[in-house]
C-alpha cells in the first residue's frame, strides 16, 4: 500500500512534468518531508522526555496545555521563534552564525538513512553504516565552532570538552558497529535488517552482540551530549556550555538536533540488534505500515532507556568520563571484536 501511493505520487508528476523536472520535484518532496519529521521528532521527543521525567520523579509533568500536555512543546517552539537573535559583540559573526547549521545538516544527513519501514528510506546504499558514522561525526564541529565563536570562557571550556568526549566515544560507537558488521558482513541497512528475518543480531551474536549493545549504548549517550556525560553543556558549572550565547530559533537548532541525534542512535541501534522494521514475532506482516509501527515501537522503547539514565545516574566528572573510554570500553570493545571474528570464522552464531 505505502509503495502504491508512491508510485501514484511519481505518475501524477509524470502527467504534468518532463522526467527530469519530477525527479527534481520528488527530491524536493522528499526533503520538505524530512525537515517536518525532524520538527515533529524534535517537539515529541521533548514532550516524551518531560514525561518520562515526571514518571521517574513521582510527579505529572505537562499536563495543561492541550490534551496531556502535547501541545506544551508547541508553545515553547513559538516562543523560541518569536525570541530575538542575539550575540556576544566580541563573537567572531561570522563561524557563530554558521556553527548551529552544522548540527543541523548532520543530523538530517544522517535521518535520510534511517529505514522506517522496508519502503520508507530516502538513501540506501551499500557502505550506509560508513557513510552514516562518517556524517554524523561532522557534527562535533558546529558545536566546537559555537564554543570558540561566541568568545566567552564557558562556551570555550565546553566546545574544548567537546573535542575531547566525542573523539573519545567515537571510537566507542565505531567499534561497537564494526562487530556487528563482522556478524552481518555488510555495511548496507537494509541488508543488515534482512539478514536478521530468522533472528535478531543480539540472538545470532550470542554474548558478544550483548557486549556490543550495551558499549553501543552508554557510548551514544556519550555522542548525544546527555546525562551523565552532558559536560559539553553542564549547567551547574558552566551556565549552558557551548550554546550559552545562543538564542531564539539558534538555541532551538541545538537542543532540537540533541533529540534528533538521539532517535538515530536509537535507531542504529534497532536496525543492529533488534531486526529494524522487522516483527519480532518472526513473520512477515502484510498489514500496510506494520513496518513503521514495529520500528517505531522498538526506537522508542530504546529512547526509554536513554531517558532512564537520564534520570538515574549523576554527572560524571572528566577524568571519569574519560577513565571510562580508555581503561575499560575501548578495550572491551577490541576484545569482543575478535570474540566476534573467531565466532563468524567457526561458524557459532545462529
Amino acid at each position: 500500500m505505502v509503495l502504491n501511493i508512491f508510485t501514484d505520487i511519481h505518475n501524477l508528476l509524470l502527467e504534468y512534468m518532463s522526467e527530469e523536472a519530477t525527479h527534481i520535484t520528488e527530491l524536493i518532496l522528499i526533503a520538505a518531508a524530512y525537515l517536518g519529521i525532524f520538527a515533529i521528532l524534535g517537539l515529541l521527543l521533548v514532550w516524551l522526555e518531560r514525561r518520562v521525567a515526571g514518571f521517574f520523579q513521582l510527579r505529572l509533568g505537562p499536563n495543561r496545555v492541550g490534551p496531556f500536555g502535547l501541545f506544551q512543546t508547541i508553545a515553547d517552539a513559538l516562543k523560541l521563534v518569536s525570541k530575538e537573535l542575539t550575540g556576544t559583540v566580541k563573537a567572531d559573526s561570522q563561524l557563530y552564525r554558521i556553527a548551529p547549521y552544522f548540527v543541523i545538516t548532520t543530523a538530517l544527513m544522517s535521518l535520510a538513512l534511517i529505514p522506517f519501514s522496508q519502503e520508507i528510506q530516502a538513501f540506501d546504499i551499500n557502505i550506509g553504516l560508513f557513510f552514516l558514522t562518517s556524517v554524523s561525526s561532522i557534527g562535533v564541529i558546529g558545536i566546537f565552532l559555537a564554543g570558540w565563536a561566541s568568545n566567552n570562557k564557558y562556551s570555550l571550556i565546553g566546545g574544548m570538552r567537546t573535542g575531547i568526549q566525542m573523539i573519545s566515544y567515537e571510537l566507542s560507537v565505531g567499534m561497537a558497529i564494526v562487530t556487528m558488521v563482522v556478524l552481518a558482513g555488510t555495511l548496507q541497512i537494509s541488508e543488515i535488517i534482512e539478514l536478521q528475518k530468522d533472528g535478531w543480531f543480539i540472538f545470532q551474536g550470542h554474548i558478544p552482540a550483548v557486549i556490543a549493545f550495551m558499549i553501543f549504548m552508554i557510548a551514544g549517550t556519550a555522542e548525544s551530549n546527555r546525562v551523565p556525560f552532558d559536560l559539553v553543556e553542564a549547567e551547574s558549572e558552566l551556565g549552558a556550555g557551548f550554546h550559552t550565547e545562543y538564542s531564539g530559533m539558534n538555541f532551538a537548532y541545538y537542543f532540537l538536533a540533541e533529540f534528533v541525534n538521539m532517535f538515530i542512535i536509537a535507531s542504529i541501534a534497532v536496525v543492529l540488534f533488534f531486526g529494524g522494521w522487522l516483527s519480532p514475532f518472526g513473520i512477515t506482516d502484510a498489514i500496510p505500515f506494520a513496518g513503521l509501527f514495529w520500528f517505531t515501537i522498538k526506537v522508542i522503547g530504546v529512547i526509554f532507556l536513554f531517558m532512564w539514565f537520564r534520570w538515574t545516574f549523576p554527572r560524571f566528572r572528566i577524568d571519569q568520563l574519560l577513565t571510562l573510554e580508555w581503561k575499560y570500553l575501548l578495550p572491551i570493545n577490541m576484545v569482543n571484536i575478535v570474540l566476534m571474528a573467531l565466532m563468524v570464522w567457526l561458524g557459532l552464531t545462529l
